[in-house]
């Protein structure tokens, strides 16, 4: 697989299309532009639309027009998952002539009975680390995972770590259905798309770690990371999984924009800005992630976020 030579700050936002730009996603995108051009990079915008049964008709031009909108502007051609299986095949073909993975068998059922707990479910136990059992097909491909404990010093959360084989174990990088899995595509993009700095929501904080040993595996380099605050509602649930979830109106921009800014603690400009552009001139400038909150961020929903903001 070719990797793109990195530039000094090459940043993305890479949204599913699974329904229109709501707020926390807002704020994942306003918080990777305004950081990759507060370090006068690039900022690209993929679309990750690799599971297809998950991928609303349309919603990829609801989320680039509102984008648009609220004045984030991509300097590259918009790029599409779908579009690029034949590196993901690649990068799973690379991985299996260095027998760093597998063949899988096993039904959720069955992982379900014989895995233990883990954060995210039940942990895979490694039915066909050894080989396929006889008489049974792989249904997936799985990561083999050899590595006891991997940490990264993320930009807004400090030094996190995880026991990964421990805590998550050999994971999907091929899913049963014959869709590649988030932890594959998201790696080869950015190892093909040379991305530096990658600035996201925190709810893909636990996910750094798998990404970043399988950067290793696959021998690309690692980006810098950053985990934006979530957004919940009044039961603690981030909103894309509740009613609150409501889509940002980019036919208002500028209010909801000097909104997001403030929950990214961020200092309001000096004076009120007329309009996007202008509000963009004024915060670039002053932007600093050191400065967004680390912990989530409560509203009771997307029309109590707050009242006008000057």
């Amino acid at each position: 697989m070719d990797v793109r030579p990195p530039c000094r700050y090459r940043g993305r936002f890479a949204p599913s299309p699974t329904g229109p730009l709501h707020l926390g996603s807002l704020i994942a995108a306003v918080g990777s532009f305004a950081d990759a051009r507060h370090q006068n990079g690039v900022w690209l915008v993929r679309i990750e639309d690799t599971d297809q049964q998950r991928a609303v008709a349309g919603a990829d031009s609801l989320i680039l027009k509102t984008l648009e909108a609220f004045g984030l502007y991509w300097d590259e051609a918009i790029s599409y998952q779908s579009q690029r299986s034949a590196l993901y095949q690649a990068a799973l073909e690379r991985l299996y002539q260095d027998r760093r993975c597998y063949p899988c068998a096993c039904t959720r059922r069955e992982i379900a009975s014989r895995g233990r707990p883990g954060p995210e479910g039940p942990i895979y136990p490694g039915s066909c680390r050894r080989g396929l059992p006889p008489g049974r097909q792989g249904r997936s491909t799985r990561l083999r995972v050899d590595c006891a404990e991997l940490s990264v010093r993320d930009a807004i959360h400090g030094l996190y770590s995880q026991a990964l084989a421990a805590e998550v174990g050999d994971f999907v990088l091929r899913r049963a259905d014959g869709f590649y899995a988030y932890q594959l595509a998201v790696v080869v993009d950015d190892g093909e798309q040379g991305i530096t700095h990658v600035v996201r929501g925190a709810d893909l904080l636990a996910s750094t770690p798998r990404q970043i040993y399988l950067q290793r595996c696959l021998g690309l380099p690692q980006p810098a990371y950053a985990h934006l605050p979530l957004v919940l509602d009044a039961h603690g649930r981030k909103l894309s999984k509740s009613l609150a979830s409501a889509p940002v109106d980019p036919g208002d921009p500028l209010p909801r924009l000097v909104q997001v800014w403030s929950l990214l603690g961020q200092p309001l400009p000096e004076e009120p800005p007329a309009n996007v552009s202008e509000f963009w001139q004024q915060a670039i400038a002053s932007w600093s992630l050191t400065q967004a909150p680390r912990g989530p961020i409560p509203i009771a929903s997307t029309g109590d976020f707050g009242t006008q903001p000057f």
